[in-house]
């Protein structure tokens, strides 16, 4: 069983942690007991949120503004992390583009920058973490992947494209880090209620709701993640963790 405080004295850093399955992570971490960096791009006010409900909750975390393809910025997040909280123990890497364009109408441009939020940010976030991660001795990195990357989906290539791409740096990372003790793994949410941003109601091109007939909820993502950031997952790496309900069977 995993116990109660079982992050304790650990930091976290989430990137597109404002929002959704990235809010829902950013508070089960910090509810066992890592002060997490809550990172966003443009939604300040919902980070800052986050952050209050973690400090409400007797945590530690902080907001940072930064574009995950930046590298510049990626490194200066990094160093803020480390010298507000002194290390730096579990990277998650969230950030993503939900656009829904058929491949007609996807020019280069919009290909480039959904992958490269999705993907060439987990790169780039990965490498700025890499000495405080190897310096942790119980380093974890987590990927959101997507259902859509195993099961393919109209009018989202580039996203399937990005997704999968995540799967391949999980297996990738995951040999390279081996020897510093820092585990990589991939946790792919299927169809889960969340709302797009701008939007009133729930956001997702996937209609099976699976086995278990409902959709799932943030917070399940978020245990998942928890459970592979703790000490109970250490011999765990490489791996893929569908969390979906049973609408797809890998």
């Amino acid at each position: 069983m995993t116990s109660k405080r079982e992050l304790d004295g650990r930091v976290a850093l989430v990137t597109g942690g404002a929002r959704n399955i990235g809010r829902g992570i950013a508070l089960a971490l910090a509810e066992g007991g890592a002060s997490v960096v809550v990172n966003c791009r443009t939604a300040r006010p919902e980070a800052e949120a986050v952050v209050a409900e973690i400090e409400a909750g007797g945590g530690k975390g902080m907001c940072y503004v930064a574009d995950v393809t930046d590298e510049a910025a990626v490194g200066a997040m990094v160093d803020a992390a480390l010298k507000r909280f002194g290390r730096l123990d579990i990277l998650v890497n969230n950030a993503a583009v939900r656009d829904v364009t058929k491949i007609d109408d996807i020019d280069l441009a919009t290909w480039r920058y959904v992958t490269g939020v999705i993907l060439d940010g987990a790169f780039i976030c990965a490498k700025a973490c890499l000495p405080a991660l190897r310096a942790s001795g119980v380093g974890a990195i987590v990927n959101i992947g997507g259902m859509s990357g195993h099961t393919g989906a109209a009018g989202r290539p580039h996203v399937v494209a990005a997704k999968m791409g995540l799967v391949g740096l999980t297996r990738g990372l995951a040999h390279d880090l081996a020897p510093d003790r820092v585990t990589v793994n991939c946790v792919v949410p299927g169809l889960i209620d969340t709302v797009v941003a701008g939007s009133s109601g729930t956001g997702s091109v996937h209609k099976r709701e699976g086995l278990l007939g409902r959709r799932g909820k943030p917070e399940e993502v978020a245990a998942v993640v928890r459970f592979l950031c703790g000490p109970e997952a250490r011999y765990v790496t490489g791996q893929e963790w569908h969390v979906n309900g049973g609408a797809y069977l890998g």
